[in-house]
């Protein structure tokens, strides 16, 4: 059975994780229900329950219940090394939800990702049928690597010293 109100924001449904960071969730729930209760109170002490004798609740001690929250987990944060992205707390400041928009940054990498394995497995496939067409046309590879490196000096002139290598290092290598 739960201690909450059915309206008022529930614990979540798996335990909080040990150590300081399951001291940080349950301080942030505790001040999730706090502030919760605060509202509750201003707008309950704005309406007509404020005239009933006893019905009153008094606001000043839910705002120091709010206040003694947040210096508890000002306190706590000094032990915890983790870092949120600023982006996370814009969208939350932005009422966007952040667990929305990594779902999006993830499926649009995933996507991208697909993309290029599909770029590599197509030059996977060319080299495949270049060497399959060398095969057959008996042209030796050396010729092939001599033309492919003539185009990339010409292509890229910085590469040439590269490509091109001395011969006495040529002589030196047979």
């Amino acid at each position: 059975m739960s201690s909450h109100a059915p309206d008022s924001p529930r614990s979540s449904q798996s335990p909080p994780p040990e150590g300081v960071q399951g001291d940080l969730e349950l301080e942030l729930l505790g001040l999730a229900n706090a502030l919760y209760n605060l509202g509750t109170t201003v707008i309950n002490d704005s309406t007509k329950d404020r005239d009933k004798p006893g019905g009153a609740k008094q606001v000043g001690p839910r705002a120091n219940d709010v206040v003694h929250h947040l210096a508890t987990i000002d306190d706590m944060a000094q032990n915890i090394p983790t870092m949120i992205p600023f982006q996370v707390l814009s969208d939350i400041d932005n009422a966007r939800n952040p667990m929305q928009l990594t779902k999006e940054r993830l499926e649009r990498a995933a996507t991208e990702n697909q993309f290029m394995n599909g770029k590599i497995a197509a030059i996977d496939v060319r080299i495949f049928l270049l060497f399959i067409w060398f095969s057959f046309v008996n042209i030796p590879l050396q010729s092939y690597r001599k033309l492919l490196n003539e185009a990339l000096a010409i292509s890229f002139p910085e590469t040439a010293e590269y490509l091109h290598p001395k011969q006495d290092v040529i002589k030196m290598e047979t």
